[in-house]
């Protein structure tokens, strides 16, 4: 189950599967997975994904953070557009 030093990533890889497999937009880094769609559709990834966690080890932890925007949608790169806009802005300033 857990592995020697306390690595985490085959139970973290078990998640990231169940992620990817929904099809829905994601994007994964070294301490966080960002998901989005609907609230039904994400809480229903997510609960599949601590499940998938939970049969790799004994325990899981997460960190939920939501931001909820009726009507939204490619908000997950439309924010890292906009940044990246105000960056070079600044640099041409």
């Amino acid at each position: 189950m857990s592995q020697p030093g306390g690595h985490v990533h085959n139970a973290v890889a078990a998640a990231v599967e169940v992620v990817r497999a929904s099809g829905l937009p994601h994007r994964t880094d070294a301490m966080f997975t960002t998901i989005e769609g609907e609230w039904d559709e994400v809480f229903d990834i997510i609960k599949r994904a601590t499940d998938a966690v939970l049969e790799a080890s004994p325990r899981a932890s997460l960190v939920i953070k939501a931001d909820i925007r009726p009507g939204a949608t490619g908000e997950m790169e439309a924010k890292l557009d906009r940044l990246e806009s105000a960056v070079d802005a600044r640099r041409t300033d």
